[in-house]
Formats: structure tokens, C-alpha cells, sequence
């Protein structure tokens, strides 16, 4: 704490050049904006190539400087230097702070958040290869990095259909029970070809189940995707078969999945496939519950 005016330390100014006239009193400028020297003791001031002594010569009254005496035009002010105490380093001038004059410990747990990182938070990186640091929103590192599982989707079939089907082009929809939990954008259907919300890498699963009073030596199920929304080549293919054990109807189940990298959502698309060897083999389906059904997850981009 300082009773009166605070000591300027270290701080060495030289001041604007001033022009003698026939007066004693005379403005203290820097770069044009008034300066205040502590005293009279914290300047160097020369008069006509001699220094002057404080107090006895001149004096410091705010920003000014008074003289003993009135000056003459033929007078010359060589320079006035003001001076800081010697208690503090000032203002470091430009470029002179180097990585060696910083504490080792200049982030620390002191300088923790203490939060969670949100978007609005500010980071420093450095530039390029130069070093120069500058900042950065944390939202801007999303973008960056990718939107990673921006979506998530489920769709199942709504009723149960007996024989084959290529694609299954019916009953579809997106997975409505309580506390489904969809991510972003849905994909879309129509007879039975799903296009995606975005470009991405997807991961494509599957699940079929297959009912029949009887037996079956083969039921086959699986994903196909096109790469020219035209010609459909098989992605994944699972087979099973049904053996019947007493005179009920007979359960059976096929999953798999595939990984489709969508560069396009015009051209890149997939649909689902049935067959199998006995005709009255069904493929189940409820509209209240998953029973065949296919899920997409986006993991990351293209």
C-alpha cells in the first residue's frame, strides 16, 4: 500500500523533444501522452549541454516541469529522461521475456479450470510450425476432429411376411417404443433401400428371426450395398436352418453387420435380403417391439 502517488519503477522514458520558449513551465510528453515522474529526484534533465541539479533547477509539478527561471528561445532542453524507482523491473520492453524467464511451474493445478470444458472455452495452440500462439474456441476442435457418432438409427419390421424377399421393400419402420434413443438424423426408406442423413463410416446390423412349423434345411439372410445406387453386391450373408423338435412352430435367428464407408448419400445405400429353401418359412415382425430389425451407427468421417 502507498500513501500518495505510487512509485513508477523501472519504467525509463525519455521524453518528447521540447522547443525553449520565454516561460519557465513546460508539458512532460511520451510518444505524445502526458507523463507524471514521480519527483523531481526520478528525471535527468540538460539545459544547454549541463545537467540539472533537482529541485534547485527545476521541479515536477503533475506533468509539467517548472525551471528556477523562465528559459529563452535561445535556450536548448537536450533531453529529459524520466527515471523509475528501483524496486521493480517496469515494463519489460518487446521481445525480451524469453521461455528461461518463465516459472517452470507457470501452469499448475492453480491454473485449473476446475470444469468441465465447454465450447466457448478458449485454448492455446501454436500456429503452424512459427510458435506463434494463438487462440482457439473448443467448439472448433469438433470440427477438427470429426463429428464421430453424430448418428444413430434403428429400423424394424412391422409384421411378419412368409417366404423370400429381395430386398424386403414393406411394413418398415423406424424404432418407436419408449425411450428409443436416436442420434441426429434418421436414415429413409423407400421400397425397402435405406439412404443415409450424411456422408461417414457406418456400421450396418442385422437381426432376423425366422419361424416355421416344420422343417428347413436352409434360411438365409443378409445386407446388400451399391456404390452407383444401381448394381447391389452382397455385404454380409448369414444361413441357418430350422429342425423341428415337436409338432409347434420352430424358432430360428440370424445377425450380422458390415462396416460401409458412405461417401456419397446419393450413390451409397444398402437393403436387406430373405431366402431359403421351404416357401413357408416366416420372417417375424411387430410394430411394438424389435423382432427383425437393423440398426446404423455413424462411427466417424469418410
Amino acid at each position: 500500500m502507498y500513501i500518495g502517488k505510487q512509485p513508477q519503477i523501472g519504467n525509463y522514458q525519455a521524453c518528447d523533444s521540447i522547443s525553449a520558449t520565454a516561460t519557465d513551465t513546460f508539458n512532460l510528453l511520451v510518444g505524445g501522452v502526458a507523463v507524471s515522474p514521480v519527483s523531481a529526484h526520478h528525471c535527468l534533465v540538460s539545459l544547454n549541454g549541463i545537467l540539472q541539479a533537482p529541485i534547485s533547477s527545476y521541479t515536477i509539478v503533475g506533468s509539467t516541469i517548472v525551471f528556477a527561471s523562465a528559459l529563452t528561445t535561445s535556450d536548448s532542453i537536450d533531453f529529459i529522461t524520466i527515471l523509475g524507482s528501483t524496486l521493480d523491473t517496469g515494463t519489460p520492453s518487446d521481445g525480451t521475456v524469453t521461455n528461461a524467464k518463465l516459472a517452470q511451474d507457470i501452469i499448475s493445478g492453480e491454473t485449473d479450470i476446475g470444469a468441465a470444458i465447454v465450447d466457448a472455452d478458449l485454448l492455446l495452440v501454436d500456429d503452424g510450425a512459427g510458435g506463434t500462439l494463438r487462440k482457439t474456441a473448443a467448439s472448433r476442435l469438433k470440427t477438427y476432429i470429426g463429428g464421430g457418432n453424430t448418428v444413430a438409427d434403428q429400423w424394424r419390421l412391422t409384421s411378419a411376411f412368409t417366404g423370400n424377399a429381395s430386398p424386403i421393400a414393406s411394413n418398415l419402420e423406424q424404432a418407436d417404443t419408449d425411450g428409443f434413443g436416436g442420434i441426429g438424423s434418421a436414415m429413409t426408406q423407400s421400397s425397402g433401400v435405406f439412404t443415409f442423413p450424411s456422408t461417414g463410416v457406418y456400421l450396418i446390423e442385422c437381426v432376423f428371426q425366422q419361424t416355421l412349423n416344420g422343417d428347413t434345411r436352409y434360411h438365409h439372410s443378409g445386407i446388400e450395398t451399391t456404390t452407383d445406387n444401381s448394381s447391389y453386391d452382397t455385404a454380409q450373408s448369414n444361413t441357418s436352418f430350422i429342425q423341428q423338435t415337436s409338432s409347434n412352430t420352430t424358432y430360428s435367428m440370424n445377425s450380422g453387420s458390415f462396416i460401409f464407408d458412405v461417401t456419397s448419400t446419393s450413390t451409397h445405400k444398402c437393403r436387406f435380403v430373405v431366402s431359403g429353401c421351404n416357401a413357408s418359412t416366416s420372417t417375424s415382425g411387430d410394430s411394438t417391439y424389435n423382432s427383425t430389425y437393423f440398426t446404423f451407427i455413424r462411427l466417424g468421417d469418410t
